[in-house]
């Protein structure tokens, strides 16, 4: 996924209101950007860290600005845009980059399976069966370790339930991590934050649904998927 324009860099002042951002451009001006993530960000919103910026010339924009990466004071690069995940593994699904996947015949964003109140992220079609994936964007980091959640998700833990009620009906289903930390080596379920999730991801593998990680390269021009990471339940 490259940015179709230059990403602006600033320094980070705070972030606040959960969708608010100020930095400091190199120019000197402070502008307000919107934040496209609504979890903690833990470790991935301190102040000073470098703060790279898309730039809209949408006249119905409030706020000219979208904060899209970080980068840490040891220089690891974040994409704290979590609606950029699913764009990822998208991207990936197109190019037949996920292993596993290389013989998708079709791929559609946002259904909902007969007969479930979840929607999932994707259901993709693979030797005239459907498959169903949901994707979480994981940028928690703590020394080489993700983590997933960054807080309390009673959504997150629905989806692995419906999941594992689709895998045992002999439907395929499937659980991705998308890592956009370049820090990250491997995935770890943050039990300390949300026990319940993780009970409930553990529930969905033992139940027959695939769970994976998948790295990132990221930087001011891009991001992409670009290998696969342990995970460990």
């Amino acid at each position: 996924m490259k940015f179709s324009t230059p990403l602006i860099k600033g320094k980070l002042i705070k972030r606040y209101k959960r969708f608010l951002a100020d930095v400091q451009l190199d120019d000197g001006s402070i502008v307000t950007a919107h934040c496209p993530n609504t979890g903690a960000m833990t470790g991935c919103a301190e102040p000073g860290f470098t703060a790279y910026l898309r730039k809209s010339d949408d006249p119905k924009r409030k706020l000219k600005y979208t904060w899209e990466i970080a980068q840490t004071f040891n220089h690891e690069f974040i994409g704290v845009n979590t609606h950029n995940a699913n764009k990822l593994i998208a991207e990936a699904l197109a190019d037949k980059k996920i292993p596993g996947f290389e013989q998708v015949q079709e791929i559609k964003s946002e259904v909902k399976p007969s007969g479930y109140d979840s929607r999932f992220d994707f259901r993709l079609t693979m030797d005239n069966e459907p498959i169903f994936v949901e994707v979480k964007s994981v940028t928690l980091a703590e020394d080489d370790s993700g983590y997933f959640p960054d807080a309390k998700t009673i959504r997150g833990a629905k989806h692995c339930l419906a999941l594992a009620e689709l895998a045992r009906q002999d439907v395929r289903a499937e659980l991705i991590f998308c890592v956009q930390h370049t820090g990250i080596k491997q995935v770890k379920l943050a039990r300390h934050i949300d026990p319940a999730y993780a009970d409930s991801v553990l529930f969905a593998s033992q139940n027959g649904v695939n769970v994976r990680a998948f790295g990132c390269e990221v930087n001011e021009q891009k991001i992409a998927i670009n290998q696969q990471l342990p995970i460990i339940l």
